[in-house]
């Protein structure tokens, strides 16, 4: 019988394919076969199978049909509706009692954290494309596909849009052959599963419908009262600092004046090469992570943002982040970045122009990570959350280790830590470091 089958999970979305033929059946009437024989017979197997495979091969697909809407009704739509459960949670920003959780290529979730062992979902605000938030004042921005939106969040359960600044970030990539229809905007995806036959040469086109995006693979976040300033994720693509908002996109650094909140403006690009990912702020300077390495810059003249170093590691995805003297780096395999490592990295900074390694650690596929004082937590994928003293960056040591959840990203805040997890927003108090308590758990409703 020919059968075969290749499978590849990711954490998101899978593939499969396999093939499939008439069985081949060989009877023997004799005892004893000769050694030629056998050979006759084994070769007569391959010379059929492949033509068998080559007529039967299939292919399985998951088939995403996007929905469109016009850009006008989806503006229109940009202001507080209704709280809904937590579906795909990725990008985190704390802001004074409130929680701002972006629901990946959704919207916006606000959370009412006056309570934080109590934390209430008051609102959604729905924002096609969105991945990325930061909060200034009253003003939410957010991105919807290649825009910036400001949002006037004064009164969040009545947010309204402020201004659209277009054209700040790349259009979408989204592989196999897929253009959307860059006139309109994608609302939401049909999703069906689907196999074709196919022959062993197909390429993969012709699959009969052009306007779909097809996953054949992958595609690849106690003074409980005290006023919290704008803090963001070590995910996080949007940085903003006193009257500036830095935006990374794939390739640049994009520099917006926001010193009038609601009317934010565009003034400069800094070209950096491909796969940026990530920005971390601290005082007057920018680290942001790429798939290739960490860049530095001085933000002294905040409008005009200079290049001064760079730390160069193996392919990797690199959340980063700084404090005066240390970056504290987390390389991953298993993504878009076709990485080849799973460390910690801890580089010197205090020359700018020159980092230098210090060490690195060995961990199982880390993603964000905060820092707060000499406490470091690092969330390390399946491996759960990992808490370290970091008093010494050369001899870091393991105070805690919490299992059994798959964690994405963090944010930790005058003793308070917001996990993001794969099954909701987690809260804990660490103001005791020997028994770090959970204080509450927003679950995710698929």
């Amino acid at each position: 019988m020919c059968v075969g089958s290749l499978r590849n999970n990711s954490f998101l979305k899978q593939r499969s394919f396999s093939w499939h033929c008439q069985t081949t059946k060989w009877v023997i009437m004799k005892k004893h076969i000769s050694v030629t024989n056998i050979l006759v017979m084994a070769i007569s197997i391959l010379v059929i199978a492949p033509g068998c495979l080559k007529d039967k091969l299939t292919k399985s697909y998951s088939i995403l049909r996007p929905v469109y809407e016009s850009k006008t009704i989806v503006l229109a739509n940009i202001k507080s509706s209704q709280p809904v459960s937590l579906k795909e949670p990725g990008k985190i920003y704390l802001y004074g009692q409130y929680i701002f959780l972006n629901e990946i290529n959704k919207g916006v979730h606000i959370i009412n954290n006056a309570n934080p062992s109590s934390p209430v979902n008051v609102a959604f605000i729905n924002i096609p494309g969105n991945l990325d938030i930061a909060v200034k004042g009253n003003i939410l921005y957010a991105d919807l596909y290649t825009d910036l939106l400001s949002i006037d969040i004064s009164n969040p359960l009545q947010a309204k849009l402020t201004k659209v600044l277009p054209h700040i970030f790349p259009e979408r990539e989204y592989g196999n052959g897929f253009n959307p229809d860059t006139t309109m905007i994608i609302v939401d995806w049909i999703k069906k599963d689907t196999t074709i036959d196919i022959s062993v040469n197909e390429n993969g086109g012709g699959r009969g419908c052009p306007n779909c995006w097809f996953l054949s693979a992958a595609q690849d976040n106690n003074k409980n009262n005290a006023f919290v300033p704008g803090i963001a994720g070590s995910m996080s693509r949007f940085a903003l600092v006193n009257d500036y908002l830095y935006a990374v996109n794939n390739s640049s650094l994009e520099t917006i004046s926001v010193s009038e909140a609601s009317d934010p403006k565009y003034l400069r690009s800094n070209p950096m090469g491909w796969n940026i990912e990530t920005i971390y702020p601290f005082k007057d300077k920018l680290f942001i992570g790429s798939s290739t390495g960490l860049f530095i810059f001085d933000i002294a003249n905040p409008a005009m943002p200079e290049f001064k170093g760079t730390f160069t590691h193996f392919r990797a995805c690199d959340p980063v982040v700084a404090d005066d003297v240390y970056a504290y780096v987390t390389l991953r395999t298993g993504t878009f970045c076709e990485g080849t490592s799973n460390q910690l990295d801890i580089v010197n900074v205090q020359n700018l122009n020159a980092p230098v390694l210090i060490k690195s650690y060995p961990l199982s596929n880390p993603h964000g990570l905060a820092k707060d004082g000499s406490t470091l937590f690092i969330c390390d994928g399946k491996d759960g959350l990992k808490v370290y003293d970091a008093t010494v960056a050369s001899n870091l040591k393991l105070m805690h280790h919490l299992k059994g959840m798959v964690t994405y990203d963090a944010i930790a805040w005058n003793k308070r830590l917001l996990l993001v997890t794969q099954t909701g927003l987690l809260q804990y108090d660490y103001s005791d470091l020997n028994q770090i308590r959970l204080l509450s758990t927003i679950s995710i409703n698929r």
